[in-house]
């Protein structure tokens, strides 16, 4: 029987707050167990919650990028039930009116075509703490700092056709959130992480099936192996004959399968009602254009500014400016350059000399040894023709080590191009005086040996010799 999938993500994103949700405590990562847990987090008699204004600000901010409607009047909820990391024995949360209504997300599929995953809602809610269950033989350890750190939980519907377009649409929402700055997107410290609720269908058929919720994925290659995973698993149950049963299950990335957790709840099992100690959220028009005035530019917009003023191909355009801090490290090199520095010039260093070394080091670019301030002196160098591209390649390996201005390295190591066509000629004369066979056999025909004295010219210029006049000098003597 031929089976078709269907994905909806859930996509926790923690804001990029200093404090709590409804507390002063700090948010920050690190720190000692249960030291940045409040008053207010552990749910003590007599405290009252308040909304941080910021996390409203941030939620604003992703409904205008995601094109998704606000709710001006939303209301925060109790979502009850019981569990060792939740000291207040709800969550606050919101159920029948989020914050953040319909929107949507374009996202390329496996096969590069556009692909529009609609939004069904992004609400906000408190993070519970965190069990520790390999400190204590036989015990488990409660860690509360988390308690009450604000997050943006954002649902799709169920849009996504495979394991290749959850990912696609998770890494699109990590890039965007990071690119408006309401999250950090760090997956290894909890920041951003998924929930994929997964089931199959005949193909064909519009009847959703029964699904399975994977709960906690914080890599994008978990995403993909959870979701292929319980795709076999549940063809396997129902072409055996059974019935897949809607429930919670877990990843385990070591045995690559995914197991049970528990039955899945549904909205009853939580008995919602609105929380009596916070009022309802009123969002008014006059902030939401605050909040839009700040807006930085989208990525999509940004893409289409590279290609139009910067005479890029679309796909240079998307690279540079797929992250935030990449598009910026490229318009802040170009700014610095005290040359009309030419922009494909400096797209072709950012995108392969600059990451290469990165992915070498391991690095990001916030990380760079090499500014874009740096990288701009030494790109001048080669639009001036003081050095070459080969020689520049050089330099920026030393400027890498070093941290020294490019200029500084030129000069120290006398890596200066020789331009002076008279010097340039007295070499091309030597080699040419040294390499009679080789130079009978180009005039016979064998074009291709030109490579061979325009080595031998660059070796006898330890590099040096200007490639621009070399070429153009070299051809009219070996043709005679």
């Amino acid at each position: 029987m031929a089976w078709e999938t269907v994905i909806g993500l859930e996509i926790h994103a923690q804001l990029s707050t200093n404090t709590k949700i409804f507390s002063g405590a700090s948010t920050a990562f690190g720190a000692e167990p249960n030291t940045q847990a409040c008053a207010v987090d552990l749910g003590l008699p007599g405290v009252l919650p308040v909304v941080n204004a910021e996390v409203v600000r941030l939620a604003v901010r992703f409904a205008l990028a995601t094109n998704s409607s606000i709710t001006e009047r939303s209301q925060f909820a109790r979502k009850n039930y019981f569990y060792p990391d939740l000291p207040k024995g709800y969550q606050i949360s919101q159920m029948a009116l989020p914050i953040v209504g319909p929107g949507e997300l374009t996202i390329f599929d496996g096969e590069d075509n556009q692909k529009t995953i609609r939004i069904t809602r992004a609400h906000l809610e408190e993070d519970a703490g965190k069990s520790v269950h390999d400190l204590f033989t036989g015990q488990t350890g409660i860690d509360l700092n988390r308690a009450g750190t604000p997050l943006l939980e954002i649902v799709s519907e169920p849009d996504l056709s495979s394991a290749v377009e959850a990912v696609a649409y998770a890494k699109k929402m990590h890039a965007l959130v990071r690119y408006i700055d309401i999250c950090d997107g760090n997956m290894q410290e909890g920041s951003f992480r998924c929930d994929a609720n997964v089931s199959i269908r005949e193909k064909g058929s519009d009847v959703l099936g029964t699904r399975s919720e994977i709960k906690n994925l914080n890599s994008f290659r978990f995403l993909e192996r959870a979701i292929d995973f319980e795709v076999e698993r549940q063809i396997d149950v129902l072409e055996g004959g059974g019935e897949v049963m809607q429930e919670t299950r877990l990843y385990d990335a070591d045995r690559d399968e995914t197991r049970s957790m528990r039955s899945k709840e549904e909205a009853f099992d939580y008995r919602y009602f609105p929380d009596p100690d916070l009022p309802p959220l009123l969002v008014e028009q006059s902030f939401i254009e605050q909040v839009r005035a700040s807006m930085p530019e989208l990525q999509a917009d940004r893409a289409k500014r590279f290609v139009n003023d910067y005479e890029l191909s679309e796909v240079d355009a998307n690279t540079l400016t797929s992250e935030r801090p990449t598009a910026d490290y490229f318009e802040a090199t170009l700014a610095a350059s005290d040359s009309a520095l030419a922009p494909r010039l400096a797209a072709t260093w950012v995108m392969g000399e600059v990451f290469s070394r990165l992915n070498s080091d391991g690095l990001t670019l916030e990380q760079s040894p090499v500014d874009a301030t740096a990288l701009a002196g030494l790109l001048d160098r080669i639009q001036d023709n003081t050095i070459s591209g080969k020689i520049a390649k050089s330099v920026l390996d030393n400027m890498w080590e070093s941290g020294e201005p490019a200029d500084k390295i030129i000069a120290d190591k006398g890596l200066q191009q020789i331009t002076d066509t008279g010097a340039i000629e007295a070499m091309i004369d030597e080699v040419i005086a040294n390499n009679p066979e080789q130079l009978a056999e180009y005039r016979a025909g064998k074009d291709k040996l030109i490579s061979y004295f325009i080595g031998a010219v660059m070796k006898a210029s330890k590099g040096k010799a200007n490639p621009g006049e070399l070429n153009k000098l070299l051809k009219p003597k070996l043709d005679g």
